[in-house]
Formats: structure tokens, sequence, C-alpha cells
């Protein structure tokens, strides 16, 4: 399992040192602003996914990053589901808003907005292969 920003932020508040991130974020500084500028201009679902886990807060302001990289990857897929697909998408999601609804801590908040991320990014991948098979 993949390394998340909020176990990062909370090595942080337990051990009061940085943990190893497998990437700096490049942003200009920490402010949303700034971060949702570099997701945004991110050329790939996959370079979004890969700048919002290095650029999380791991608390509720990651809700607008993981957002942002939704919106980057649903534009590899979304256009194209079917009926049928665009529902299963859409469980999906909901799957990751109800994982941690009955937990307390803006931790969570952040993991559900990696979740989403996720899911998108993997519904990206998808149909990004599926273009190269069919050519």
């Amino acid at each position: 399992m993949r390394l998340r920003s909020w176990v990062v932020g909370l090595s942080l508040v337990l051990f009061g040192s940085a943990a190893h991130a497998a990437e700096e974020c490049p942003a200009k500084s920490t402010s949303m602003d700034d971060i949702i500028a570099v997701l945004n201009a991110a050329p790939s679902c996959d370079r979004a996914m890969t700048l919002f886990d290095a650029c999380a807060y791991g608390a509720s302001g990651d809700v607008q990053f993981g957002e942002a990289v939704e919106k980057k990857c649903e534009a590899d897929f979304v256009g194209r589901l079917r009926t049928p697909q665009k529902l299963s998408y859409q469980r999906e999601l909901r799957v990751c808003d109800r994982k941690y609804r009955n937990k307390s801590g803006t931790m969570y908040i952040s993991a559900t907005a990696f979740c989403r991320a996720e899911v998108a990014q993997r519904y990206s991948r998808r149909a990004l292969k599926a273009g190269r098979a069919g050519r």
C-alpha cells in the first residue's frame, strides 16, 4: 500500500521530523491556490495523482486537491462512459464517501479525497489502455 500524505502528517506530529516523501511538492508555496495550480497544470491523470500525494496537507484541505485530480482524470474517460459505467463510477465514489464517514478527524477527510481520486485514476488508466488497444 502506498504511503499516504496523511500518514506523513501524522508522522510529523508524532515524531517531529519529516518522513521521506517520494517527491517534493513543486508548488511555489503551500497555499491551496498554488497547489491547485500545479495539479491543474499536470500533463496527465497519473502525474496529477503523484503531485497530489506530494502536496497533500493530510487534512480537510485535500478535498479541493482531490477534486482537481478527479477532474483531470475524468477528462480521460467521463465523456465516453455508457450509462452502466457511469453508474458504476458514481457508486465507487459513494463507497469512498461512506468509507470514513463515521470517523472523526480531518485525516479521514483527506483519506476520502484520496480514495475518490484513486477511483478516478483507475477509470482513467482503463480508458487510456482501451484506447491504445483499439489502435
